[in-house]
């Protein structure tokens, strides 16, 4: 059966580097193994969920190449995860609990001081329905726990391989609020079991919940899912990434000229067996990923190799890819092709082409020092035009007859006052783009 997998963002704020993690590996499992991808918006949370964090999610995900084969809101879902709590009440698997946060702490505190593991004692379990009044009557409202059955629970996950938790060590979790509201786990569970998810790709982070939620699934009458806890994505000084790391946000990375296929490679393959390299698309990036050779250690994302990828990436697009960002930079448009064929060697990012096309329509001042001869020799070697690749050669040919100059005793002085600058495109390329006229007033020391 074609797998089924989700990815669950909170739309609390821009998506960033680390949460494009699980996206693509969800998103490209099922490019993979021809399945279907959900997108899941955690949006419970009212106070701080927005419309305008929503739609941001779907912008950046489709910036990545990732379109999901269908979406949902959990806040439209609250009827259908009642309809579950009401089954896990008759089942005797969610009870309701009095205690306040005071009185758990202080539990807690007296069980470490004794020197038992802060487990939730299941007080709540042995009221007697006149003490259930009682606190009813003074004003306090039940949080719900599930009540966790004994035992080893196993899965065979598929990044970290077998793994268990003995469910005597954990608290019976939470699921409902004082309130009435949801934690994530119950809607978590139930929207996989609804949705038909048969895969659960996701941060390491959430290994601890996966024990709780094979069991919720099992108490609901639900097929557990395979489950893959993957390594998360640290700052290169080993920092967690979090929301307000704004310039690692996708729509940061992408506003500062990242190509999202850099974006996407680094993502994934960093803390991976594969070398991380520029992919063309992502069914060549969907081809590399396996979630078996996954590192269990950290993956540090590394702006600075960031610049080097995209610059891979960049290097390797044709001009039918970048000829609208180039119009846009009104960029080379009469020559864009010749242009970008001739810089693109050059750039980080594509935007990078607007400095050289600066060069190559001027005003360039052009940096003459201390050659005037060399420079009067070049004028006078410069043929009339069309002019083509060979061009630059002829001219620089018969500089070195006239002068004896070789090497960058003879090319950097030219460069330097053709462009002003030391270092560049090949200028066998860029000299017929500068052009005759410009070219000339340029070895003279004027500024064009």
């Amino acid at each position: 059966m074609a797998p089924v997998v989700r990815f669950a963002p909170s739309p609390t704020g821009f998506l960033h580097i680390g949460n494009a993690r699980p996206a693509l590996f969800n998103a490209l499992f099922a490019r993979r193994q021809g399945g279907r991808f959900w997108l899941r918006l955690d949006d419970t949370d009212t106070a701080r969920s927005t419309p305008e964090f929503a739609a941001a999610i779907g912008e950046d995900l489709a910036w990545l190449g990732i379109v999901p084969d269908g979406s949902f809101r959990q806040s439209e879902r609250l009827a259908i995860y009642d309809a579950a709590a009401e089954r896990l009440k008759r089942a005797g698997r969610l009870y309701p609990a009095y205690e306040t946060a005071e009185e758990l702490e202080r539990r807690r505190r007296r069980q470490l001081g004794r020197g038992l593991p802060p487990v939730y004692d299941r007080a709540a379990l042995k009221l007697t329905p006149e003490e259930r009044a009682a606190f009813e009557a003074e004003g306090r409202r039940p949080h719900w726990r599930f009540r966790l059955d004994p035992g080893t629970v196993t899965w065979d996950d598929l990044v970290r391989g077998p793994c268990h938790v003995e469910a005597d060590s954990l608290s019976d979790p939470v699921l409902i609020r004082e309130d009435g509201s949801y934690l994530y786990t119950l809607p978590s569970v139930v929207d996989d079991a609804e949705t038909g998810v048969t895969h659960v790709i996701r941060g390491e982070d959430h290994v601890t919940n996966t024990a709780v939620q094979i069991q919720i699934f099992s108490a609901l009458g639900a097929p557990v899912p395979v489950f893959a806890h993957h390594n998360l994505l640290t700052t290169a000084s080993g920092e967690g990434l979090s929301k307000r790391l704004g310039h690692l946000s996708l729509r940061g990375l992408r506003e500062s000229g990242y190509e999202p296929m850099a974006v996407a490679a680094l993502a994934v393959l960093t803390g991976s067996a594969e070398a991380v390299r520029p992919v063309a698309d992502l069914d060549e990036l969907a081809a590399l990923v396996d979630l078996a050779h996954v590192s269990r250690a950290p993956a540090k994302f590394d702006e600075h190799e960031l610049d080097g990828l995209n610059a891979r990436v960049v290097h390797g697009l044709p001009y039918a890819t970048v000829a609208e960002r180039l119009a846009v930079l009104d960029v080379a448009p009469e020559r864009g092709e010749a242009f970008w064929e001739v810089v693109r060697a050059n750039l980080t990012r594509v935007s990078d082409a607007a400095a050289w096309w600066r060069v190559v329509e001027g005003p360039v001042t052009p940096v003459t020092g201390e050659t005037p001869d060399l420079l009067a020799v070049a004028r006078e070697a410069l043929p009339p035009e069309p002019w083509d690749g060979t061009t630059w050669k002829r001219v620089t040919e018969a500089v070195r007859t006239a002068t004896g100059l070789k090497g960058k005793a003879l090319f950097l002085p030219l460069r330097l006052a053709l462009t002003g600058l030391e270092h560049g495109p090949d200028l066998a390329g860029l000299l017929p783009l500068i052009g005759r006229a410009r070219a000339l007033a340029r070895l003279k020391g004027e500024t064009a």
